[in-house]
C-alpha cells in the first residue's frame, strides 16, 4: 500500500477483515432482498468511516485521499452499496469542511463525524442530468431565510439522511448561469418530501429517490460559506473528491469480478483440464488483471494531485472514466467465464454485472467526463 502511512494500513486491513468476516457471508441475502443493510452501516459508523473526510478537530478521522480511495475499494470489493451509502456524505463533510463557515463547521461537522448525522448531495434533477446548470430548483431569500420550489431526484440516502447540500438557483436572472447558484445546507423539514424510491437494477439495500420541495423554508445561514453564487464551483470542487470516490467503487466491483473468475478458472475443468489453460479464458483474465491495475495506478494519481492541493478535475475524470469502464468490462468477463453460472443469482458475478453500469453514469456519465478530459486539455495546453 503505497504512498499511505502505516495507520492508514492498518485501518485499510481492518476494513478488508471486516469485509471478509461480516460483509460477504451476508450480502447475497440483503441484496437479492433489497434490505438496507442496518447493523452493517452501524458497524461503519463504529469504524469512524463516516468522518474519514472530517477534521479531526471535529471528531472526524481523517485519511489521505489515496487511503480513502483503497478504504472505498475495500468497501464495494464487499458490497458496492456500502460504498455508497458513504460517498455522498463524505463530500459533504468536504464540502462543509473546506467552505462552510464557522458556524456551519461547529453545527454539522461532529454528528457528521459519527455518523449520528448523515449527508447526502441533492444536485441532478429530472430532466435536467449532468447539465448542473440548467437548475430548475429555485430559492427565493426573504426577511427570514429562503423559501425552496423545485425536484431532485437520484438522491442516495435520501430517506436516512437529515442534511442534504442543495444546490439551488438563488438568482435565475445571473449571466452566466453558474453565477446565480449556490448550495443551501438544508436539514429534511416540513416542504421537504422523500416523495418516491426509484427501482434500480443494481446497488440495491441503499435508496435513491425523489425529493420534492414545495414553500421549504431554510434560514438565511443555511447558505454554504455565507455567500451566494459561489455554489457551482463548490460543487464542482466537491465532485473532484466525488469522482475518485465513484472511480474507487469501480475498483472494488471490478477485483471482487476479477477475484471471482480467477478463481473459478482455476476450479472449473473442461476437456480435461482447468479452463484458464484455455487459450480465450487466460486472455479475459490476462487483460482484467492488466487493466485493473492500470486503474488502481490513475486513481491513485488523481488522489495525489488532489492532496497536492492542484486542480484535480481532469484527473478524478480520467480515473472515474477509465475505472468505471474497466469494472463493466471486467464484470462482463466474469460472466462470461463461469458460463451459464455467471448467469445465476446464486453466483455473486450476476451482482456484480447488475452493480458496475451504476459508475459509468453516476458522479457525471463518462460522456460528461469525456467533455471536462478535453476542455482541461485545451484550457492546460496539452497533457502536463
Amino acid at each position: 500500500m503505497e504512498g499511505i502511512t502505516s495507520e492508514e494500513t492498518d485501518f485499510v486491513r481492518a476494513v478488508h477483515v471486516w469485509v471478509e468476516k461480516e460483509v460477504r457471508p451476508v450480502v447475497r441475502e440483503l441484496e437479492h432482498a433489497n434490505t438496507y443493510p442496518g447493523d452493517l452501516i452501524d458497524a461503519m459508523k463504529d469504524m469512524g468511516i463516516f468522518g474519514l473526510a472530517v477534521p479531526e478537530a471535529y471528531g472526524g478521522l481523517p485519511v489521505s485521499t489515496t487511503c480513502y480511495s483503497l478504504i472505498t475499494e475495500e468497501l464495494a470489493r464487499g458490497w458496492m452499496s456500502l460504498s455508497g451509502a458513504m460517498g455522498g456524505h463524505s463530500v459533504v463533510c468536504k464540502l462543509i469542511g473546506e467552505f462552510g463557515t464557522r458556524a456551519q463547521r461547529d453545527a454539522y461537522l461532529p454528528r457528521l463525524a459519527t455518523g449520528e448525522l448523515r449527508a447526502t448531495m441533492a444536485l441532478t434533477e429530472p430532466g435536467g442530468g449532468s447539465d448542473l446548470q440548467a437548475l430548475r430548483t429555485h430559492a427565493r431569500r426573504t426577511d427570514v431565510g429562503y423559501v425552496v420550489n423545485g425536484s431532485k431526484t437520484w438522491i442516495t440516502n435520501a430517506r436516512r439522511s437529515g442534511l442534504l447540500a442543495l444546490l439551488v438557483k438563488t438568482d435565475p436572472s445571473a449571466s452566466p448561469a453558474h453565477r446565480g447558484i449556490s448550495i443551501l445546507l438544508a436539514e429534511q423539514g416540513p416542504g421537504m418530501e422523500v416523495s418516491r424510491d426509484l427501482p434500480k437494477l443494481g446497488y440495491k439495500g441503499v435508496e435513491s429517490c425523489e425529493v420534492r420541495l414545495d414553500d421549504y423554508r431554510a434560514p438565511a445561514d443555511s447558505v454554504l460559506g455565507g455567500v451566494e453564487g459561489v455554489g457551482f464551483a463548490q460543487m464542482m470542487k466537491g465532485l473532484e473528491i466525488g469522482r475518485i470516490q465513484v472511480a474507487s467503487r469501480a475498483l472494488g466491483v471490478g477485483r471482487a469480478a476479477f477475484e471471482e473468475a480467477l478463481k473459478y478458472a482455476q476450479e472449473r475443468e473442461t476437456f480435461g483440464k482447468p479452463i484458464w489453460k484455455h487459450q480465450s479464458i487466460g486472455n479475459y483474465l490476462a487483460d482484467m488483471a492488466t487493466s485493473l491495475t492500470a486503474a488502481r495506478q490513475l486513481v491513485h494519481f488523481a488522489a495525489r494531485k488532489f492532496d497536492a492541493g492542484e486542480r484535480a478535475d481532469m484527473e478524478a475524470g480520467m480515473a472515474k472514466l477509465f475505472a468505471s469502464e474497466t469494472a463493466l468490462q471486467i464484470a462482463t468477463s466474469a460472466l462470461r467465464i463461469h458460463g451459464g453460472y455467471g448467469y445465476s443469482t446464486e453466483f455473486d458475478v450476476e451482482r456484480y454485472f447488475r452493480d458496475a453500469p451504476l459508475m459509468i453514469v453516476g458522479e457525471g456519465t463518462n460522456e460528461i467526463q469525456r467533455n471536462v478530459i478535453v476542455s482541461q486539455l485545451i484550457s492546460r495546453g496539452g497533457m502536463d
